[in-house]
């Protein structure tokens, strides 16, 4: 596994902080740290768990594990790590229920419009929304990182997590791409889309359900974002 190496700015309060966050890298290890040794929050994510509710999203071919799920698990163990090393944090679910208002006719565009509304009313620094992939083939694997064609800051910030991704997680792509999606394209804000990987490839399947995966892979997210920060 190759390494990441971050560079830590002087005076900067993240500075024993991010010490420890290129151990943690160098070691492929995950160093939960004590909340009372945290600073307070200078950065702002929304995490956007992707699907919920009677929208499952993707299935697993061999467990029948949904992308809402998965999505969730991994949004929340995300959310941790942001937590611990100082990020304010807000979730556009914490559940497997969906966004959607039940009297809605449109459920699909009332749970959209009710992500905007909370990444409106939140007025983050970044948006990461959570999914996971599928594909005709079962050979097609790998983490991807997309963000909204002209949006720079979002291309930056996927570039860094995709290269950081790259580094650290097996089979994850080079190099982030345009994706075409609402929970993009609703905000100017620096945002991005990350499917984690495929559920329709059996080994990453069953890899993407691991609980030691799971932290790994959204610790080397973070690091990918706190690179975009330019710590």
């Amino acid at each position: 596994m190759k390494t990441t190496f971050l560079t830590i700015k002087k005076n900067s309060i993240f500075a024993v902080l991010l010490c420890i966050l290129a151990i943690g890298v160098f070691c492929g290890a995950y160093f939960p740290i004590k909340a009372n040794a945290t600073p307070k929050p200078v950065h702002t994510i929304v995490i956007d768990a992707g699907h919920g509710g009677k929208d499952g999203g993707a299935v697993g071919r061999t467990t029948g594990v949904t992308e809402s799920e998965l999505n969730l698990k991994y949004s929340l163990a995300l959310k941790n790590i942001c937590q611990q090393y100082g990020f304010n944090v807000v979730l556009t679910r914490s559940d497997m229920n969906g966004l959607y208002s039940p009297f809605a006719s449109n459920k699909k565009r009332s749970e959209m419009e009710k992500r905007k509304e909370i990444i409106d009313k939140t007025n983050p620094d970044l948006v990461v929304s959570i999914h996971m992939n599928s594909f005709t083939s079962s050979s097609a694997k790998g983490a991807q990182v997309f963000y909204a064609d002209g949006n720079e800051s979002g291309q930056a910030l996927a570039q860094s997590v995709q290269t950081n991704l790259f580094k650290t997680t097996e089979n994850a792509r080079k190099t982030a791409k345009v994706g075409d999606y609402y929970i993009l394209n609703c905000t100017k804000v620096a945002g991005i889309l990350v499917e984690c990987g495929y559920l329709t490839n059996p080994d990453e399947e069953v890899l993407l359900q691991q609980e030691k995966y799971i932290n790994d892979f959204c610790y080397n997210l973070f690091c990918g974002v706190l690179l975009y920060f330019g710590f």
